[in-house]
């Protein structure tokens, strides 16, 4: 049996911090709020739990594979990445840091998402929303397209300094 220490556990846990989102390659899956935990069995497995961003994600293998690629090269011969989706991951777990990265890069991060205690409602026309634009801040914009780059983004136009530019939406 190996015990895990502080620092092993510290080393880890700092590995898969850093690994990048696949489609969003500026934030790390800790400032996206995927990566749920790191910990050490007793038997020295370096265990990473993930939640995907939404049922049938398809980054999640490319999120797995960046964690345990990350741990391996950190020294952690034994890995085991899992899929959390209790509770299901929502945009109000993207971090400060992850919210502002967002915006230096010119995506509008997501405005809090609608809290529901029974099933989520699916809305079928677009947000009527104000997102302010990340190049000039003004509030009034346009919304393009439903989707983006990645279903996760919608492509919105400010009506003032006329840039386009992607929103991630809350969910």
């Amino acid at each position: 049996m190996v015990t895990a220490t502080g620092s092993a556990l510290a080393r880890a846990r700092k590995a898969a911090e850093e690994v990048t989102d696949p489609e969003l390659p500026m934030l790390t899956l800790a400032d996206l709020g995927v990566l749920r935990g790191v910990e050490i069995d007793p038997h020295g497995t370096v265990i990473a739990s993930l939640t995907p961003t939404y049922s049938g994600c398809p980054a999640m293998a490319e999120m797995r594979a960046g964690v345990s690629q990350r741990l391996g090269a950190a020294g952690f011969d034994r890995v085991e990445i899992r899929t959390v989706l209790d509770p299901p991951w929502t945009t109000d777990w993207i971090t400060a840091a992850g919210r502002r990265k967002l915006a230096e890069h010119h995506i509008a991060p997501p405005q809090a998402a609608p809290r529901s205690p029974g099933p989520v409602l699916v809305a079928l026309s677009p947000s009527r929303q104000a997102v302010a634009c990340p190049h000039c801040s003004c509030d009034d914009t346009e919304q393009l397209s439903q989707f983006s780059a990645t279903s996760c983004r919608a492509l919105l136009r400010c009506r003032s300094c006329l840039e386009p530019f992607e929103y991630f939406k809350e969910i």
